[in-house]
């Protein structure tokens, strides 16, 4: 009862924390560094996502970049200006130039239109598993870039979409992060969320047990690509541009190794991968332009963070081939069993002590 309790309480206490943190960050911090903490939110949101299809699920997808760029662009065209919508992507029906919509409905409808590709996309290309998914899924994340480049008039092509509208803050990023984090988690410990794990370690057994895996493995597929694409809806409206290279072979690398890293299977390491992978390159990027460091010359160091990033996943194989988190999570559980007091410890040890007395008699 009394860890129960404790476990209750940890909750709104971390909430509260976490809340004082983001005002103290949005008040005090500068443009880039709430950039920074803007892209780590994203970034965990996309993380679990994709953790929540792949590490649960069994569907190791490489169409997390597709998702995540159709909801950004989606809601980036929606609540684009109406002033500059004209002249930028005049492809357009008239209505939807002459309107701008506000930003949660938004993104909401991004989450729905990347929603809607998954179901599209899904129904066929889930019949497949392992590395057959994963190479169809990495071909829609190829369709979804080329088309971006090639529809100028309705994405402004290879030049990228400028002057999206700065909406997301730091509130609005960690309040959807928290969200996914909820959802994902009590999906993952549903009934829908045990059915999806026994399609993941026996597909034929769970089918033979009643479960509609086709039916599953699609609805697993098609929320993680609803929050990726609420993520690329924030990530636009927060670096306030969207470009073809955002979306392309790099962030499918990235977005796999901070799930590899974190731990497949785990919520905790999806946002322990994706705090290593957004905050690590900021301490490598000066030393990719070069300069003096330390009364040192050094050259400039092209590529240094695909090097470093690579270096550590094979780090990370070869000792913890699971990942750092490996399928745990963080609890207060061990913590608050080791912080029992000896009254507690005596209560137990009597209580079991009489038990074996009942079942000798």
């Amino acid at each position: 009862m009394r860890m129960a309790r404790a476990r209750k309480a940890a909750v709104p206490i971390a909430v509260l924390a976490l809340l004082a943190a983001l005002w103290l960050a949005q008040t005090q911090l500068n443009a880039f560094y709430l950039q920074v903490l803007g892209l780590l939110g994203i970034n965990i949101m996309l993380t679990v996502t994709l953790n929540f299809a792949a590490g649960y699920g069994g569907m190791f997808s490489l169409g997390h970049p597709a998702f995540a760029a159709i909801g950004g662009y989606t809601a980036a065209v929606l609540t684009y200006p109406v002033a500059m919508k004209g002249f930028r992507i005049p492809a357009y029906p008239e209505w939807l130039l002459q309107i701008a919509v506000p930003f949660l409905p938004a993104l909401l409808l991004g989450g729905l239109a990347a929603s809607i590709a998954a179901v599209l996309v899904g129904w066929p290309v889930l019949r497949l598993r392992g590395h057959y998914l994963a190479v169809a899924t990495l071909g829609l994340t190829v369709i979804v870039q080329v088309s971006i480049v090639n529809l100028v008039d309705y994405t402004r092509g290879a030049l990228g979409l400028s002057g999206i509208p700065n909406y997301a803050n730091l509130w609005w990023i960690y309040g959807f992060a928290l969200l996914t984090i909820y959802v994902v988690h009590r999906l993952v410990h549903s009934r829908f969320g045990r059915a999806l794990r026994a399609v993941r370690d026996d597909y034929v057994a769970a089918q033979m047990s009643g479960v509609n895996v086709a039916r599953t493995r699609l609805i697993a597929f098609t929320i993680s690509a609803f929050f990726a694409g609420v993520a690329g809806g924030l990530l636009g409206h927060l670096l306030r541009i969207l470009t073809p290279g955002q979306f392309s072979f790099n962030a499918v690398f990235i977005g796999v190794a901070m799930m590899i890293l974190g731990g497949m299977g785990s919520i905790t390491g999806s946002v322990i991968g994706a705090l290593i992978m957004t905050i690590l390159p900021q301490f490598i990027i000066p030393f990719e332009r070069g300069g003096s460091f330390l009364g040192f010359e050094l050259p400039a160091l092209h590529g240094l963070t695909q090097i470093v990033t690579a270096l550590i996943l094979i780090i990370v194989m070869l000792i913890r081939p699971e990942g750092i988190a490996g399928s745990k999570e963080l609890t207060l559980g061990p913590r608050l069993r080791r912080a029992r007091g000896p009254s507690e410890r005596t209560m137990q040890t009597s209580g079991q002590t009489s038990g074996s007395e009942v079942e000798a008699k």
